[in-house]
């Protein structure tokens, strides 16, 4: 088992500081960053992170969180330089929240379950000063669908606004579902089966949050075994000689049995 010393890490994190004041000092590509051109290149290394997760593959994980800490520096090295924030008052701040917000460890809460430590959370950051009096108010604007999807359904749980039994959202789902297929069936406008297709997604996002499935996890993972089975179909296609444009999905259907030999 990997241990760390308190000291060892004190002395490397130090040194990532010290790198960092003289990349901002003397690189020319350092020196002109700011928070708005580091923004992008954030959200780049943290999808690249949870696809190192994905795929299970420790080093490049390791790599990535590396990426990430940087990211972290150098944007308390521009917040120091605008007055506004330095690394210490980043870390000070979480130690701070982290504390507060684990009651049940650092104080006479009790708390015997997640969920418990969830409602209890979710409290706490009701009542933080500054904040205002809405449960959906921390969720970004900025994410993804279906990411922002499980993430208010996580919200609205942490204050008891959930199904009292998991499997009563298999009806919800099948009655989405049957919406879905109405509006189909009417031909109605395209606004209406948007709709109708929002609400199927949104329980069906619901029911893989109430199984502990994340969603976004769950479709990456389809979307990374669909890729590999159609690169399969694709190059098994060309060693024969053939086109897919030319051939029949009956005939394709054949190497895609073929490949799920090799999900796996």
């Amino acid at each position: 088992m990997i241990q760390e010393g308190n000291q060892e890490t004190l002395q490397t994190f130090t040194e990532l500081i010290t790198i960092m004041n003289e990349l901002r000092e003397k690189c020319p590509w350092d020196k002109e960053q700011t928070l708005e051109s580091l923004r992008n290149l954030t959200i780049e290394e943290t999808y690249e992170l949870a696809d190192a997760i994905i795929e299970q593959d420790g080093e490049e994980i390791k790599k990535e969180l590396g990426d990430i800490l940087l990211h972290i520096v150098f944007y308390s090295k521009i917040g120091a330089e605008k007055d506004w924030f330095t690394i210490k008052d980043v870390m000070e701040g979480l130690n701070k929240k982290l504390k507060y917000r684990h009651p049940h460890i650092y104080s006479n809460t009790n708390a015997q379950t997640a969920t418990e430590v969830e409602q209890n959370w979710e409290a706490l950051k009701l009542k933080e000063k500054g904040r205002k009096n809405s449960v959906l108010e921390g969720v970004p604007k900025s994410l993804p669908a279906l990411v922002k999807a499980n993430r208010i359904q996580q919200k609205v749980r942490g204050v008891g606004f959930d199904w009292t039994e998991r499997e009563q959202v298999w009806d919800k789902v099948a009655e989405e579902l049957g919406e879905v297929k109405d509006e189909i069936a009417e031909n109605s406008s395209h606004e209406k089966i948007e709709a109708e297709f929002g609400d199927l997604f949104f329980s069906l996002i619901n029911a893989a949050r109430l199984y502990n499935v994340d969603p976004e996890t769950a479709l990456e993972r389809t979307n990374k075994k669909f890729i590999k089975r159609f690169n399969y179909l694709e190059s098994q296609t060309l060693q024969k000689g053939k086109n897919l444009h030319d051939m029949s999905l009956d005939a394709m259907n054949v190497i895609w049995e073929e490949a799920k030999k090799f999900d796996k």
